[in-house]
């Protein structure tokens, strides 16, 4: 048993103890215990696995504390603990697992500080301490550890201040100490997390302003900072152009709710409990009796206001009865200003029209058939859009997104843009028919589609229909044939920027078709953060472009990954703080992830090995390097030849010198972040099918055998 490599007893309803004999099993990479009825406490003998690469004993019964012993396993990736009953305080010894990439003990009762040694552990990345009852100030030493891209220390005791070291994380992705007792301000030095996109410190005693620099960060998608003592307003925001969810509720700040920018996205709920913040659309006026004292006038002022209007209007009745002679001829030019102006006050704006599915429309009779875009014609709404149905007079519905933006900056450029997308075709686009632009707002019109998003059909709370095996290979085939038609065929090439299921939309035979591609950049308000701005959605944005801010196509790549996780799950890629795509690399490192199969598949596919593939191919496109991913033609390629299957030649197998006695998985080297791989992708148009599968990874190439 000591040359065991992986010991798997998870999800097995195991009871008892947990054996410690297992300290004997010294050359075993992975400890796998999770998700069983286990209980007593931690062996300090599983110290002395000196080989351990992981160690799950999550989502057991686990009491006692955690041992230091654990501080011996030096070749440590993970360590997780989560939703078990442990206790005391988190051992110092724990910082010399000096590999540690990920360390989790959410949903426990350990008590205590936390450890100041932890900054030795320079290569962790997510830190989760949640949901305990740890105590006292969070330590500088905190921000020493310069790779995390995850810290969550919500849900405990925490006192003091947040420290301004945090700025410092530069990875940092997203920062959640909610529910704490942390007094102080918010940070300036915030503004120098550059990659970070979700920032919750709700539920504590934070005071002070919103510091400005918190409005500069470009990438941030997720701000809560609700039931704290907040004050001063929260103009500032409205530079955040990517912010989606924002709450601001029961603090005590105070002026004027933007409705512009980013703000028209917020309802008026983000704002409850601040008494003196006003808008017509909080339902409040910014002049009610809360504000009388502010816009208090004192007697002299309205002495001097009415004096002020009385000698403006003896002025006028001196001016009206002067006496004075008509013109002798009438000037046509005097009147013509005004006339222009009346007249251009009642012009509709115009209609653009790109296909002749719309031709012989104007403005007045899409307001006329929408009925000034009444909200029973609404179907749908975006992050940046509210979209519309509309029966044209041929018969032919059109979506009609009405964008949240106000005015683009550079018209000109922002029409350029338009025609160039209107001029795109291809079955698996979503063709732009028109477009209408005006200070009244501005109007795309699209093919409507009528299944709506893929979004819709997997996860909405009434599923029209079900998706069968087959369904979901087409919609993937056809998804990423319009990526490649963007990313390959277009002229200058067109990176997507937001690949997710609600811009994957389905026609009425559930033919896929690409939305949303080649204005998402034009949608940021200011053009001159394009360069550090973020697009896209929690759960789909490639890692690596929030932490540099460098887009390619690869960027679009990682996203349809995570789609085409979606489409082998049926799950969201991010529900009750579940990532899907870390739950699928631990699922793929157990060799479980078959586990994970839309039940709808399991019933309908008559080849689980075509399942497998797929999710060794989402696997692939999502690898943190973009250099690792396959290009958008090689993932058509693939899922081209299981839609429509040739006879394959059978790959031949290396001498038997060549080949390892303990050949290393795909899947470890991708979930340990470790190396280079070996596995990339050669672009090769002479490459047959049967040679791709095993340039995409030996996994897939065994499962053809």
């Amino acid at each position: 048993m000591q040359a065991l490599a992986v010991l798997d007893l998870s999800f097995n309803e195991l009871s008892g103890t947990i054996p410690s004999i297992l300290g004997n099993l010294t050359y075993t990479e992975k400890l796998y215990l999770q998700g069983n009825r286990l209980t007593g406490s931690i062996p300090p003998e599983l110290g002395n696995m000196s080989t351990l690469h992981y160690l799950e004993l999550n989502d057991n019964q686990l009491t006692g504390s955690i041992p230091p012993d654990l501080g011996k396993l030096t070749e440590l990736f993970d360590l997780n603990l989560a939703n078990n009953h442990l206790g005391g305080p988190i051992p110092e010894n724990i910082s010399s697992c000096i590999n540690l990439i990920s360390f989790n003990s959410y949903g426990n009762k350990l008590n205590g500080t936390i450890p100041r040694s932890f900054h030795k552990l320079e290569s962790l990345t997510y830190l989760n301490l949640s949901s305990n009852h740890l105590s006292g100030a969070i330590p500088n030493e905190v921000a020493r550890m310069r790779n995390l891209d995850t810290l969550d220390l919500s849900c405990n005791k925490m006192s003091g201040s947040i420290p301004s070291a945090f700025g410092k994380l530069e990875h940092l992705l997203r920062l959640n100490l909610s529910n704490n007792n942390l007094v102080g301000h918010i940070p300036a030095e915030f503004g120098n997390l550059r990659s970070i996109m979700e920032i919750d410190l709700s539920n504590n005693h934070l005071g002070g302003l919103i510091p400005k620099e918190v409005g500069m960060l470009q990438n941030l998608i997720l701000l809560r900072l609700e039931s704290n003592n907040i004050t001063g307003d929260v103009s500032s925001l409205t530079n955040c152009f990517s912010l989606n969810a924002l709450n601001v509720s029961f603090n005590n700040l105070a002026g004027i709710v933007p409705t512009d920018n980013n703000f028209s996205r917020f309802s008026p709920d983000s704002f409850l409990g601040n008494p003196g913040l006003c808008g017509y659309w909080l339902g409040s006026s910014c002049y009610s009796s809360s504000h009388a004292q502010r816009l208090s006038i004192s007697k002299a002022a309205i002495l001097g206001i009415a004096i002020g209007g009385l000698v403006i209007l003896l002025i006028i009745l001196v001016v009206a009865c002067w006496p004075h002679s008509p013109p002798a001829s009438k000037d046509v030019s005097v009147s013509k200003p005004d006339t222009f102006a009346s007249a251009s006050s009642i012009v509709p704006p115009k209609l653009v029209i790109l296909h002749m599915n719309m031709s012989l429309h104007g403005y007045d009779d899409i307001m006329r058939m929408t009925e000034n875009l009444s909200e029973k014609y609404i179907i749908g709404y975006g992050a940046s859009s509210t979209v519309y149905k509309c029966i044209l007079k041929n018969s032919k519905p059109v979506a009609i997104k009405k964008l949240y933006a106000h005015y683009p900056q550079s018209l000109k450029e922002f029409e350029t843009e338009l025609e160039t997308v209107g001029s795109i075709k291809h079955r698996n686009l979503v063709s732009l028919q028109g477009y209408s632009l005006s200070p009244a707002g501005n109007l795309l019109f699209y093919d409507y589609m009528e299944n709506g998003s893929l979004w819709d059909v997997l996860h909405g709370s009434s599923k029209k229909e079900k998706l069968d095996w087959k369904a979901r290979l087409r919609i993937a085939l056809g998804a990423a044939q319009g990526l490649a038609y963007l990313h390959h065929e277009c002229n200058p090439r067109i990176i997507h920027r937001d690949v997710k299921s609600k811009n994957i939309l389905l026609d009425k035979d559930n033919e896929a078709h690409i939305a949303d591609f080649g204005i998402a950049k034009s949608l940021c308000v200011s053009k001159t953060h394009t360069s550090t701005y973020v697009m896209g959605t929690i759960g789909y944005i490639d890692p690596e472009y929030a932490r540099t801010s460098r887009l390619n196509e690869k960027s679009d790549v990682y996203s349809y990954g995570i789609v085409l996780l979606e489409l082998l799950t049926g799950k969201k890629p991010v529900d009750d703080e579940c990532n899907l795509h870390h739950l699928m690399l631990t699922k793929a490192a157990d060799n479980t992830v078959m586990e994970m199969v839309d039940p709808e598949i399991s019933d309908t596919c008559k080849d689980l090995g075509e399942v497998k593939k797929v999710f060794q191919l989402a696997l692939l496109c999502s690898k943190r390097q973009p250099s690792d991913r396959p290009t958008m033609h090689e993932v058509v390629r693939v899922l081209d030849s299981l839609v429509s299957p040739d006879p394959l030649p059978k790959p031949a197998k290396p001498p038997a010198s060549q080949q390892s006695s303990t050949t290393p998985s795909y899947v470890s080297e991708y979930v340990s972040l470790r190396g280079g791989s070996s596995l990339s992708c050669a672009n090769s148009s002479s490459t047959s099918d049967a040679e791709l599968f095993m340039k995409f990874g030996e996994v897939i190439s065994r499962g053809t055998e």
